[in-house]
């Protein structure tokens, strides 16, 4: 999670504390939008995801208030102080770093089969 982290906040220039949430927020919606098994093998190669996606279940209700979905993560993102262009910057950086982790063809299955997501690519 540390490499994660601090390629975030170099890359997108954000908060190392930001760049955490922002994973953790972003992991959670992909495990629930994205194809499990290419997103549980990108998760299996990030030590502290699951912590980071728990952390970031605090304040659920408030997230089911949102309403679920891109939308819903793009709130929590804007909570967190990021602007669209923030936004975009850690997705196509998160992008990258799960590329080198499993490959092109597993996080091509990510980005195809999570809806909304290819517009971040």
């Amino acid at each position: 999670m540390d490499e994660l982290i601090g390629r975030l906040a170099a890359n997108a220039s954000i908060d190392g504390a930001v760049a955490e949430k922002t994973v953790g927020i972003i992991l959670g919606f992909l495990r629930s939008e994205g194809p499990s098994e290419s997103v549980e093998a990108l998760i299996d190669q990030i030590p502290g995801a699951e912590a980071a996606i728990e952390a970031s279940r605090s304040g659920g209700g408030l997230s089911r208030l949102m309403g679920g979905g891109l939308m819903a993560v793009g709130t929590r993102l804007m909570g967190l102080g990021l602007g669209m262009s923030d936004i975009q910057k850690v997705a196509r950086e998160l992008f990258r770093y799960g590329r080198d982790k499993i490959g092109a063809d597993q996080m091509g299955k990510i980005i195809a089969g999570t809806p909304g997501l290819s517009q971040f690519a």
